[in-house]
């Protein structure tokens, strides 16, 4: 089975560093060009099960990889993105200010209790609900069929924590950029590998792909 695990395309919010979580911001121009050229890249890729958050950032890359295809695409609320409480609509300069405790245990020393941003969820939180969206996929998928999922920043980023074995006390270690893909490929669930990391050459230059400014 395969997983082809996107995060959604740029938004102006991304390009800001404003943080987004639960707030439904569209992609930009910028974002709508990165997932047509993820779309065009996956043409060829035979996808039967397709699944977004349904925030529209996430959908909207979702329906662009679909384009042309009869797979129906489903929306899951286990897939949304990290609900940042009053840190949402922020800048992340501006919340380095104004929370400066808080939001320097978030970036430097997470883990799976740490809150991000006053009544926020944890990493804990969104391990859950959207670890128990990925098994629901993989029970679908037998042999080498594949499926989308398209979620968010940390979203991804618990995913592939629990597929590499790491504590959610390194997801800091590794970039998602704006409409990258991550290839996760396994015979189960508890086998899968991941063979792609943050691939965005669709989209970005090999030595420049996107860092995070808000998350």
């Amino acid at each position: 089975m395969n997983l082809l695990l996107v995060r959604h395309g740029e938004t102006l919010w991304n390009r800001a560093g404003r943080y987004q979580g639960r707030t439904d911001i569209p992609l930009s121009d910028v974002g709508l060009e990165q997932v047509a050229a993820l779309g065009k890249r996956l043409a060829n890729v035979a996808i039967g099960v397709a699944i977004a958050s349904p925030l529209g950032r996430a959908k909207t890359t979702a329906e662009a990889i679909l384009a042309g295809r009869s797979t129906p695409l489903e929306l899951d609320d286990g897939l949304l993105e990290i609900s940042h409480g009053e840190w949402e609509g922020k800048l992340a300069s501006e919340i380095a200010i104004s929370h400066v405790e808080m939001f320097g245990v978030w970036r430097s020393h997470p883990d799976r209790h740490v809150p991000a941003g006053p009544n926020a969820e944890t990493l804990g939180d969104v391990e859950a609900r959207a670890w128990a969206v990925i098994e629901r996929v993989t029970r679908r998928l037998s042999g080498d069929q594949t499926a989308l999922v398209a979620a968010h920043d940390a979203v991804n980023r618990v995913i592939l924590c629990r597929v590499l074995g790491l504590p959610l006390t390194r997801v800091w270690t590794f970039r998602q950029a704006s409409a990258t893909l991550n290839v996760l490929s396994g015979p189960s669930l508890e086998a899968l590998q991941v063979v792609r990391l943050n691939d965005a050459d669709h989209s970005e230059p090999l030595l420049s792909a996107a860092q995070h400014r808000a998350l």
